[in-house]
């Protein structure tokens, strides 16, 4: 009896197919010329300008690089690009974490691309100060955004740029409006002073808070609330609504109390709810309306002309940063400075003096 029941068992484990012993060298020769092969800065241009987003991910990854090698190769791609950019607005959306940024981008965005919009999304996420990395995990969240045709995600890390804003975020923005998306949402990492970095980037600056979360007074900080050109109140939905409506309130009460702003504008504040998308199209209604006073009253081009000023000169900052860092003799100069300045042998502010002079009679 137990041999039938063996028998007539359809849990028998069948023998597989062996894999081939000997590989096709010509695939694998192949396969690693293919990936050896990497565009020229023009082939990259022109498929960005058609719209290929292959080509503008390797370019943003391009930009975003620190090998000087690639330093000469980014730059010929975002002067090619330059022409035809700048036909976009940019919105920089903040908030402290768990206040719903990530949710509340992808209903938004939603909401874009349904009334006709290209939405590119530039999510910053935080670098870890202790192993560098980064979880990068905004696609993960934004489930439906990400299958939208017209809608371009791109998560990248912090680093050590002060704001959560990535070093290359502006380089970015030009090449995605280059690629022909007329929307770029930016997300940073969280709220603070050095959210100045964002702020000088965009257009439209929306704060994001939540009620419920403690002191509302808490949340009105001058520093990120008289950058705010609007403040949202999320998860406005269930219980929540009337503490929503009365943070809404409080937080109007306190602009009231800032200085009239040299674009007109006065900031709105406004509830809502990415959970079940109430209040998404009211939010965009009031952006068109700031985008419509400030093109008028030509605030709008005046600003762009200001943040190309400003991010030259950051630009400079930066690259004078990293040449230094990247010096061969401050490189060994620094490392014996640096313990001269740790036994006290030597000030820290003459042991930079020391390698500045060094760094600059070159």
């Amino acid at each position: 009896m137990s041999d039938l029941r063996k028998q007539s068992s359809a849990l028998q484990e069948k023998a597989g197919i062996s894999p081939p012993e000997i590989t096709n060298k010509t695939a694998i020769n192949q396969i690693k010329k293919n990936r050896q092969q990497q565009p020229t800065s023009e082939e990259l241009i022109a498929a960005i300008l058609d719209g290929n987003r292959t080509a503008l991910s390797r370019a943003i990854t391009l930009a975003e690089s620190t090998n000087p090698a690639h330093f000469e190769k980014a730059g010929a791609i975002i002067q090619g690009c330059l022409p035809h950019a700048n036909k976009s607005i940019r919105i920089g959306i903040t908030g402290v974490p768990g206040v719903g940024k990530s949710t509340f981008i992808e209903v938004f965005g939603k909401h874009l691309t349904q009334l006709g919009k290209k939405v590119a999304v530039l999510a910053v996420d935080p670098s870890s100060s202790l192993s560098h990395g980064s979880i990068l995990g905004d696609k993960t969240r934004m489930e439906e955004l990400v299958k939208d045709e017209n809608a371009f995600i791109r998560p990248s890390a912090s680093g050590e740029t002060l704001g959560g804003v990535a070093r290359k975020t502006r380089e970015t923005i030009i090449l995605c409006e280059a690629a022909g998306f007329d929307t770029i949402l930016i997300e940073t990492v969280g709220v603070g002073q050095s959210e100045t970095a964002v702020h000088s980037m965009v257009d439209f600056f929306l704060l994001l808070k939540i009620s419920g979360a403690g002191d509302e007074l808490q949340g009105i900080k001058r520093g990120i609330m008289e950058m705010a050109d609007a403040i949202v109140i999320n998860k406005a939905d269930g219980d929540n609504i009337k503490k929503s409506n009365l943070a809404k309130v409080e937080f109007n009460r306190a602009l009231h109390l800032f200085p009239k702003r040299e674009s007109s504008w006065e900031p709105k504040v406004t509830t809502c709810s990415a959970v079940t998308k109430t209040g998404i199209s009211e939010i965009w209604e009031l952006i068109s309306s700031y985008f419509d006073l400030t093109k008028q009253s030509g605030y709008f081009e005046q600003k762009r002309k200001d943040q190309n000023h400003f991010w030259m000169l950051e630009t400079i900052n930066d690259q004078l940063k990293t040449n230094f860092y990247n010096n061969p003799e401050v490189i060994l100069a620094l490392e014996e400075n640096k313990k001269a300045v740790q036994n006290n042998e030597i000030s820290s502010f003459a042991a930079a003096q020391s390698l500045l002079q060094l760094y600059f009679k070159k």
